[in-house]
């Protein structure tokens, strides 16, 4: 917190002559930041983070605005971590190297996924990477569909991750779970519970199978998506071909 001079009478002393840094909204939103890291988005006080800079929240407050101000400044740091592949790429070979990227970078940051699956980025910060990727999308074909098609992805995407960090936070309550999923593995009248019975008895038997899981669910669901929009593209050239003159 601030330093005061050992006569409590006295004012505060300056930061440059304590020797402090400037507090600066760079500052601000790079100590939210390692707070997102540390604990997840919505799990630190902006009381905290005025500790975090050695400031007061008043001084938070003015630099860059309340709690859910800073948490949109964050989010906009962390899109901008995302990696965008060689924008020359066939939509779904740039999409196949984009997703993956989202979902390290969202991983580093839990609860940022949720925030950003319901509200999305500040327009300034989503512009490279919505402009790139519909644009991928116009120039595949998609035509109006394009910006559907994007948001479809990105959803998925971070909506999986959102489950991801949620389920991690309830640990105990995920294993006792799996548990009673697993003890349906024998029941031969019920086939499809018989099925994800034997399918959660190996990544309860296996740690390492298990650690993968969730990467893998998040592989599936994103490609099984590009797998549909890839059906809905070439229904959308058969009907530009029989709509041509």
């Amino acid at each position: 917190m601030p330093t005061f001079s050992e006569d409590a009478g006295s004012r505060p002393r300056s930061r440059a002559a304590s020797g402090r840094p400037a507090v600066t909204r760079d500052r601000i939103v790079d100590a939210a930041l390692e707070l997102a890291a540390e604990s997840g988005l919505e799990n630190w006080t902006l009381r905290q983070l005025a500790a975090a800079v050695d400031a007061y929240p008043a001084v938070v407050y003015h630099h860059v605005g309340d709690r859910d101000t800073v948490v949109v400044a964050v989010l906009d740091r962390v899109v901008g971590e995302l990696t965008l592949p060689d924008e020359t790429l066939p939509w779904r070979d740039w999409f196949d190297e984009f997703l993956p990227t989202v979902r390290t970078v969202l991983r580093r940051y839990p609860g940022s996924a949720r925030r950003l699956a319901l509200f999305g980025p500040s327009v300034a910060a989503a512009v490279p990477t919505m402009n790139t990727g519909i644009g991928r999308l116009l120039a595949a074909g998609f035509g109006g569909e394009a910006p559907f098609a994007y948001n479809l992805l990105l959803a998925t995407a971070c909506q999986f991750v959102a489950m991801e960090d949620d389920r991690e936070s309830a640990m105990a309550l995920q294993l006792d779970r799996c548990e009673g999923y697993a003890a349906y593995r024998t029941r031969e009248d019920l086939p499809g519970m018989a099925a994800l019975g034997e399918s959660i008895s190996e990544l309860v038997a296996d740690p390492d199978l298990a650690a993968g899981y969730y990467e893998r669910l998040y592989h599936y669901a994103v490609q099984r998506c590009l797998d549909g929009l890839e059906l809905r593209l070439t229904q959308l050239n058969a009907i530009g071909r029989l709509t041509e003159p």
